[in-house]
């Protein structure tokens, strides 16, 4: 199983606004990586949930509902989303500070490629900020 980071804009869709709906799909990805990062998505994944702008932080995580279909906005193109579900909230948020305190997470897309909105998080960065977390 693979793990993931998604990351959004909370004054356009929030960790409130992800638990409120439910199931939400994943919209707006317009770079090929993080693309074809949702393509390599399987249902049951999970993700951390980041809210970028003035907080950078990791807040919740999500389980992927349904792996990556056409962009209804854009059928025909080369774009598509994914479906997350709100599993739970992290009882401490970590913030992107203190993923790049931290050496053994220099390595993470998030720290070295950081306008990405989509990436993979290896097994052991998702233990480590999970632990982070208070998981």
């Amino acid at each position: 199983m693979a793990y993931w980071l998604l990351k959004t804009e909370p004054e356009e869709f929030s960790w409130a606004d992800q638990v409120k709906k439910k199931v939400e799909p994943w919209t707006g990805v317009r770079n090929a990586q993080a693309r074809n990062f949702m393509k390599a998505m399987k249902k049951g994944e999970q993700a951390f949930f980041y809210h970028t702008g003035e907080e950078r932080r990791i807040v919740g995580i999500v389980e992927v509902a349904r792996t990556f279909y056409p962009d209804p906005v854009e059928p025909t193109g080369p774009w598509g989303q994914v479906d997350v579900r709100a599993v739970k909230p992290v009882p401490k948020p970590v913030t992107l500070a203190q993923i790049k305190a931290e050496p053994k997470l220099a390595e993470l897309l998030l720290v070295r490629h950081s306008r990405l909105s989509v990436m993979p998080i290896d097994d052991t960065a998702w233990a480590l900020i999970s632990k982070m977390a208070g998981l």
